[in-house]
């Protein structure tokens, strides 16, 4: 019997009874898989094998332009392959760890550079896969909740996604290196579909097809994608410059660890603070209180220098914080709308993802090169015109794109009941 097959067959009293750590397990999987590569991948490849940022902020944008075909294609692809979604998870899963393997476990058989790109591409496909299944399971899987099923969904799943980035920010000095981080997301993978095996298929999900049409045409569906858009970019650009200006502007070498682990950890604690406030307030409400916080922390650090370290902790938590309202309620309001105009999701979730990724692609295509044209250099004494400019980019950027954001959402007609009493 295949693991498809065992899924189909799973008793009914799970779709009554999801088992939400289960989700946040899987969540904390995707989300190692994610940002932590845009961390980790260009600054292992530079230090060790000496790619230039230029060219790796382009293959980094390349691979994001497969997306605009493949995202959308994988959303179509899950809602055809719903009935054996436990073996393509598996699949996807096993390429994404092998390929992690490949990606820092293994000297490139390659050229550096060419070998990066492949495993990129196969670590990125896989990830698109999995995120599209994942989040459209949500769909179906809150309706089986009592109350306010997606955000007490979104509150395991964002939760579980904060702390697996927080775990992949520090695995390379926790396990020994980069080779570890690997192996410790091999084993983080096989844990997490284990816990999932029973949970695909729990919902009932949707067989008719629906396609991109409906969400599409949907003004509010149109705009909360949009506001994903925006949303996303300052976390790309700063996720893309941290270490670069904890490294440099902040001349803090060594610290790079203990405060990624600071911003995340503070986002992983914050996001049931946010969705909680989220159920008695409104979603809306919330998110917009948790964008404004992260204007003003990011716009705190523009006027940080070297030896700032306990300013820009404070930074750190702050901004972190922030992080956990835009990654648990942005997605919940969208899975919301979804269950209303394309229950079936994965559609939807194509798109989400597409959008999500892109942004972190064209931030490491514009930022990096812009950077080393400026006479930036990774790791060395750099000249203050240069380092005025990575300030700019890492702290005033995201505020001004937030604020865009911020527009957006405000825009966005969704209407809420709160809980308040």
């Amino acid at each position: 019997m295949t693991a498809a097959a065992a899924m189909s067959q799973a008793p009914t009293r799970d779709a009554s009874h999801p088992r939400l750590p289960a989700f946040g397990l899987f969540g904390a999987l995707l989300a190692a898989a994610g940002l932590p590569l845009y961390i980790h991948a260009p600054k292992f490849y530079v230090d060790e094998y000496g790619v230039s940022l230029a060219a790796l902020g382009t293959i980094l944008f390349v691979l994001r332009l497969l997306d605009v075909v493949q995202d959308p294609a994988l959303g179509w692809l899950a809602r055809v392959a719903a009935g054996w979604r436990a073996l393509s998870v598996g699949v996807a899963v096993l390429v994404m760890a092998l390929a992690m393997l490949g990606l820092f476990a293994i000297s490139p058989p390659l050229a550096p550079l060419l070998w990066f790109a492949l495993m990129l591409t196969l670590v990125f496909s896989a990830f698109s896969y999995l995120t599209i299944c994942f989040y459209a399971q949500g769909v179906g899987t809150a309706a089986c909740l009592p109350g306010r099923g997606h955000l007490r969904l979104a509150r395991w799943r964002e939760t579980g996604a904060l702390l697996g980035i927080c775990a992949a920010a520090v695995a390379p000095l926790a396990l020994g290196g980069y080779a570890g981080f690997a192996l410790g997301f091999a084993i983080l993978a096989l844990v997490a579909v284990w816990s999932m095996r029973d949970q695909w298929q729990s919902a009932g999900l949707p067989s008719d097809a629906t396609g991109f049409g409906p969400v599409l045409r949907d003004p509010i569906a149109r705009r909360l994608l949009l506001v994903a858009l925006a949303n996303a970019a300052p976390v790309a650009v700063s996720s893309t410059l941290f270490l670069f200006f904890v490294e440099s502007r902040l001349n803090a070498v060594g610290w790079e660890g203990p405060l990624l682990l600071l911003f995340f950890l503070s986002a992983a604690l914050a996001a049931p603070v946010w969705s909680r406030a989220a159920e008695r307030f409104g979603a809306k409400r919330v998110l917009l209180s948790g964008m404004v916080l992260s204007i003003i922390a990011f716009g705190s650090a523009f006027a940080l220098g070297a030896g700032d370290i306990w300013a820009f902790a404070i930074i750190c938590i702050a901004s972190g914080a922030a992080l956990g309202a835009d990654m648990t309620l942005l997605p919940a309001l969208f899975a919301t709308r979804m269950a209303q105009v394309s229950p079936g999701a994965s559609e939807g979730f194509g798109l989400w993802s597409f959008v999500s990724k892109f942004t972190l692609a064209l931030a490491a295509v514009l930022l990096l090169p812009t950077l080393e044209r400026a006479g930036f250099q990774a790791g060395q004494a750099n000249p203050e015109e240069a380092l005025h400019l990575l300030s700019v980019l890492y702290c005033l950027v995201p505020c001004a794109l937030k604020l865009i954001a911020i527009g957006l959402l405000v825009a966005t007609p969704i209407h809420e009941r709160s809980a308040r009493t």
